[in-house]
């Protein structure tokens, strides 16, 4: 079993950065981890991810604007937030385990979840 621990959110000012972190408790492959968001009252979105070959995978809002890593030798997937919008406000969740050949923004394709972490722009 995986656990997935995410910090780093927090209350920022419009044009302002963040930077989420998610730590795996086990290693796991990079390239099935994946960000999720969810605003009040709306359905939860995918982020970004890597594809199988390592590319990194953005929704269109978020182009440009929002950078996804990892770190294999701390366990450790990142979230780099730049240009924050108060459209961006929302539960950040950290995901893994998707399996191959998946589609990234789908969520029901990911077996763990961590307990998210809150970005509030204003």
């Amino acid at each position: 079993h995986v656990q997935l621990v995410e910090s780093g959110g927090g209350s920022v000012q419009a044009e302002g950065s963040l930077r989420l972190s998610c730590v795996s408790s086990k290693y796991t492959d990079g390239n099935s981890m994946a960000w999720f968001r969810q605003a009040p009252g709306k359905e939860r979105e995918g982020v970004a991810s890597f594809n199988w070959q390592g590319k990194p995978l953005y929704t269109n809002s978020v182009e440009g604007r929002f950078t996804i890593s990892r770190d294999s030798a701390r366990n450790t997937l990142y979230l780099q937030m730049n240009s924050l919008k108060p459209d961006d406000t929302a539960m950040y969740n950290c995901a893994a385990g998707r399996r191959s050949g998946a589609i990234w923004s789908r969520e029901w394709e990911y077996n763990y979840w961590g307990q998210g972490t809150q970005v509030t722009v204003s």
